[in-house]
C-alpha cells in the first residue's frame, strides 16, 4: 500500500474508532491474524489472540447496550474515554513502518475519532428524546453496517471508504444542525411587540 493508502486507512480507523471502537479494533485484528490484510508492525498486537478475545466481547457487549436508549447514550459517555485514544492510536500505528508513533498522526487520529464520536453521541441525544425504540435501533444498525462496510471497503479502496465516511460525517452534521434549528429556533415572545 502507498503512504496515502495508509494515511487514509489510518483516518478511516480512527472515524471508525468513535463509532464503533471495539468492532474496529477486531475487525483490524481478524484482518490481520487472517491475512486479509498486510498489518504495520504497530497494528500487529490487534492480531493477539487476547486483543481479538477482548474487543470482540466489548463488542458485542456494545452491540446490545447501543440499541437501549438511554443507556446508549450512558454507554457513549464513557467510552469516549476509549474510542478517542484507540483512534489516536489506530491512525498512528497505521502509519508507522517502524513501530514508533508519530505525535502529528496521533493528534489527527484523536481529532477525527473525538469528531465522529461527537456526532454519534449528538444523534444519540436527538434520537433517544423520541418515545419509540425504531429509531434507536435503526440508528445503532446503521452504525454496525456502515462500520463493517467501510472497514471491507478499506481493504481494497482506502480512499473511497474515507471519502464515503467525511461523506457520512458531513450529512450528520448538516442534520443535526438542522434539527437543532428547527427545535430550538426562537419563538415570538406572547405580548411582545
Amino acid at each position: 500500500m502507498s503512504e496515502a493508502h495508509l494515511f487514509a486507512v489510518g483516518v478511516l480507523l480512527a472515524w471508525l474508532a468513535g463509532i464503533r471502537v471495539y468492532l474496529t479494533v477486531f475487525g483490524i485484528g481478524l484482518a490481520g491474524a487472517l491475512g486479509w490484510l498486510d498489518l504495520p508492525p504497530a497494528l500487529a498486537v490487534t492480531t493477539s489472540p487476547w486483543v481479538l478475545g477482548v474487543s470482540g466481547a466489548l463488542a458485542l457487549a456494545e452491540f446490545f447496550a447501543d440499541k437501549i436508549p438511554g443507556v446508549d447514550s450512558g454507554w457513549d459517555l464513557v467510552q469516549t474515554l476509549a474510542r478517542v485514544p484507540a483512534g489516536a492510536f489506530l491512525a498512528a500505528a497505521a502509519l508507522s513502518t517502524d513501530g514508533d508513533l508519530s505525535a502529528g498522526m496521533l493528534a489527527t487520529g484523536a481529532g477525527v475519532a473525538l469528531g465522529s464520536h461527537a456526532l454519534k453521541s449528538g444523534s444519540r441525544v436527538l434520537i433517544n428524546a423520541s418515545p419509540e425504540p425504531l429509531s434507536n435501533w435503526g440508528a445503532s444498525a446503521t452504525e454496525d453496517v456502515a462500520t463493517i462496510g467501510l472497514m471491507a471497503l478499506a481493504v481494497a479502496h482506502p480512499l473511497l471508504a474515507l471519502g464515503i465516511a467525511f461523506s457520512l460525517s458531513l450529512a450528520l452534521a448538516l442534520a443535526l444542525w438542522w434539527v437543532w434549528r428547527r427545535l430550538f429556533r426562537r419563538r415570538p415572545v406572547a405580548g411582545a411587540g
